[in-house]
This record gives structure tokens, C-alpha cells and sequence, in this order.
């Protein structure tokens, strides 16, 4: 374990599945703690990052000295010394619907006051740098006065931040999707001010498409036993079927090329396996439907949008939840066959390796890919603050296991009791 400790020390806060912890994690950071008030998506992400101290609770009633006491746990845990240093990085995404252009942008949401406890809690626990990521509709004119009123407290923190304020598109980071968020990017007074990456690709003709990052994966349509099953077993000739006609983005996300940059732990997996791969039963009006749609644009009745090999993917969206009336998860058709894409297709799409896992429900596992901050992404904005740390990152010794898959399979009320005892487990709380 004496490769822990050896990082700068991040805190992910509204971590959901682990999207933005992931990038962090390949810039070069130890992601010590993660706060996720959903206790699906908190499992997940206690499955793909096993070396990281999970709080399952809402961060309005989170204090700093819960969360410092959770990073002295991880210290504890791997036994470093010293036994704590101070926090290099804040990071986060404060649920966005409040300022969703597909939501009602609605000025009171009591959703948009989350982005002033990231406030607050940077505030408290003064983190040398903080990143907080959201939809582009927060640098809307109507949300100007509240923008504006962040930063000045931020400002009265003790910080910085990098202004003008942008939106980055992943699609320009090597991402095959069209997917814009704003960061807002703050240096605590006395560190070296924080810049935002510059676009890696700015010709259409370079950017990465769908057919980078599917062409791989075989015509889910082929196995009937995915109606009920969350993965597939490749024989010896599918998988090297999958090799052969896979593109560098996707040898990188599967480890068969290495990926400079990407400084996260190794994880032990079967390469063998692919998961998230449950197919959606449709209708045969549906499927006589969706043969007919046309690449790059909306089929008429089901409004989804065909994907076209040969261009990025439009913005893939989470959907709706109980708490808005009804449960959605909007997807994309395949390009080629007439169904849906699959939760791995979609993770693919957003630069997911294929080690990590989601939740076995298809609406969750959408969700949890639709609200992340894609990896390709995050790794960009990383990399700038390990820049402004004056650190170099080396590639980690260790490997790490994954979870207990059974992480993957709660439903609400079996998470909410796991979370529970998780709790009462930890010392100092």
C-alpha cells in the first residue's frame, strides 16, 4: 500500500458514480473521499473505487470536520505518514437541473443553492484549488446575479477564480460526443493561479466519432440472453474479434494499449466479460420504426436521435427521476441496428473504460453515465491543476481490486440499509 499517500489528496463532493473522480484520478490525484447522497450511486461508486473512503449522505448536513475525519480515516486505512497534510483539491458537480436548458431553468430551484455549500465547504476546509462543473445554462443571463454573488464568495474564501468563466466542450478533448460544461476554476490566494486547458482538437475531421468508440462490439441482437443478463462472455474468437477492430480510443479503454497521461490505478479485471450490455425489449412497431431512422437525426415518434458512425455523438442526457414525476432515461438509437444502445455503448461514448460498472438496472446505469462529467474530460481540467502543483506524476505500482459486484445489484431499500452500517462502521462519526 506504500504507493497511497504519495499524490496530492482530492475531495469529490456529489460524486455520483465517479465520472469526474475517475479523470482526477488519471491526472495524477489520490481521490481520498467521495460524497454521494444517493446510496445506488454511491455503491457504485464504492465498487469501481475500492481504495476511496465513500460518505453516503447529503451534503447539506455534511461539516467539515465529518469530512476531514473521513480523510483521516484513508490515511489511517493505508497507514501513511504523515498522518495528514492538507487538501490539494475540491471538486464536484452540484446536481444541475435547476439551470438544465432541458429543464424548466427555473431561478428559485432549491437545487441551485447546492453550489454554495461546494462553497461553503471549500470555505471551511481550504483546499489549495477547487473545480466545480456544471451546465452550461448557469452562465445563462438570468442565473448572471447568482454567478456573479458565487464568486464573490468564493472570492471571501480566500480564492481567486479563473476568469472569464468558461464552457468546455469534451468533443475538442477527444471525447466522441458533443458534450459542453462550465467549470468554474478557483486558486486559493498564494497558489499559482489555475488556467483552463486549451482544445486539443479543433478540425471536425480529427474529432473522435461513434465509430471510434462502438465498431468494436458485437450486434448485442446476436444473444437473447441479454434481455435478462447485465453481461457477456466473449469466447476466444469474439475476443479477438473485439481487438482486431478496435480503435485506438478504444484500445486504450481496454488496456491493450497503454494511455500516456492516464495516471489512475491499474484495476484486475477480465477482459473477457463485457458488462452492461442488457438489451431493451422493444416493439416490432418500434423496430420497424427505428430500421427506418436516419443517421444524425430525431425518429419522429420516439424523438430519439440516431447515431451516426461517422460523427461525435449528440449529448447523452440522464433523464428524469421519481422526484420530477416520472422515471426516463432518454437514449440514443444504435446507428446500424433499430434498438436503443446499450449502457456499455453509452459508456464507451463517454470515454468510460470498460473495466468500470454500473449498476445492473439500464436506468440507472443510464443515469449514472448521463450525470457524470466524462473521464477524457476531467482528466484535462486534472491536469492543469497537477501543472499549477509544479508536480510530475508517475505511473502507479499498485493494482487494485474491484468491489463486490454485489454493489451493482441493490435496490433502494438494500442500499440504503448497506449505507447505514457503512456508517455506524466508521470510526470518529
Amino acid at each position: 500500500m506504500a504507493n497511497f499517500g504519495q499524490k496530492p489528496i482530492a475531495i469529490d463532493l456529489f460524486a455520483g458514480a465517479g465520472g469526474f473522480s475517475l479523470g482526477i484520478e488519471q491526472a495524477g490525484f489520490d481521490v481520498a473521499v467521495a460524497v454521494e447522497n444517493d446510496p445506488i450511486h454511491a455503491a457504485t461508486y464504492a465498487f469501481n473505487f475500492p481504495q476511496t473512503e465513500v460518505l453516503c449522505t447529503d451534503v447539506t448536513t455534511l461539516n467539515s470536520s465529518v469530512l476531514l475525519a473521513a480523510v483521516r480515516n484513508w490515511y489511517a486505512r493505508y497507514e501513511i505518514n504523515p498522518p495528514f497534510p492538507e487538501i490539494d483539491l475540491i471538486f464536484g458537480g452540484p446536481p444541475c437541473q435547476g439551470f438544465s436548458y432541458m429543464g424548466k431553468c427555473e431561478i428559485d430551484d432549491g437545487r441551485n443553492r447546492l453550489v454554495f455549500e461546494f462553497c461553503r465547504l471549500v470555505k471551511e476546509i481550504q483546499p489549495r484549488y477547487f473545480v466545480m462543473e456544471n451546465v452550461p445554462g448557469l452562465g445563462q443571463k438570468k442565473y448572471k446575479s447568482l454567478l456573479k454573488q458565487l464568486i464573490r464568495e468564493f472570492k471571501a474564501a480566500g480564492y481567486k477564480v479563473t476568469k472569464p468563466v468558461q464552457v468546455l466542450n469534451g468533443v475538442h478533448f477527444g471525447l466522441p460526443q458533443q458534450r459542453r460544461r462550465l467549470f468554474l476554476l478557483g486558486s486559493r490566494i498564494g497558489e499559482k493561479p489555475l488556467k483552463y486547458p486549451k482544445p486539443q482538437l479543433s478540425d471536425k475531421s480529427k474529432f473522435c466519432t461513434v465509430r471510434d468508440a462502438i465498431a468494436d462490439l458485437p450486434n448485442l441482437d446476436d444473444f437473447p440472453q441479454l434481455y435478462t443478463s447485465d453481461f457477456l462472455e466473449l469466447t476466444d474468437e469474439q475476443l479477438k474479434l473485439i481487438e482486431a477492430k478496435a480503435m485506438p480510443f478504444v484500445e486504450k479503454l481496454r488496456d491493450i494499449i497503454g494511455d500516456k497521461g492516464n495516471f489512475a490505478y491499474p484495476r484486475n479485471w477480465n477482459p473477457r466479460i463485457l458488462t452492461g450490455v442488457t438489451l431493451t425489449k422493444h416493439s416490432q412497431a418500434s423496430i420497424d420504426r427505428f430500421q427506418e431512422a436516419i443517421p444524425g437525426k430525431l425518429e419522429p415518434i420516439s424523438r430519439l436521435r440516431r447515431l451516426d458512425w461517422d460523427a461525435p455523438a449528440h449529448t447523452l442526457r440522464a433523464g428524469t427521476g421519481a422526484d420530477r414525476g416520472s422515471y426516463t432515461s432518454p437514449r440514443p438509437l444504435h446507428p446500424d441496428y433499430p434498438r436503443v444502445i446499450s449502457v456499455r455503448e453509452a459508456a464507451r461514448l463517454h470515454s468510460f473504460p470498460d473495466w468500470f460498472r454500473f449498476h445492473t438496472t439500464k436506468w440507472h446505469g443510464f443515469r449514472q453515465i448521463g450525470n457524470a462529467v466524462p473521464p477524457l474530460l476531467a482528466r484535462a481540467i486534472g491536469k492543469q491543476i497537477i501543472t499549477a502543483l509544479r508536480i510530475a506524476p508517475s505511473l502507479p505500482r499498485l493494482i487494485l481490486d474491484l468491489g463486490d459486484p454485489s454493489l451493482l445489484e441493490f435496490k433502494h431499500l438494500s442500499a440504503v440499509r448497506y449505507w447505514k452500517l457503512q456508517f455506524k462502521s466508521l470510526s470518529g462519526f
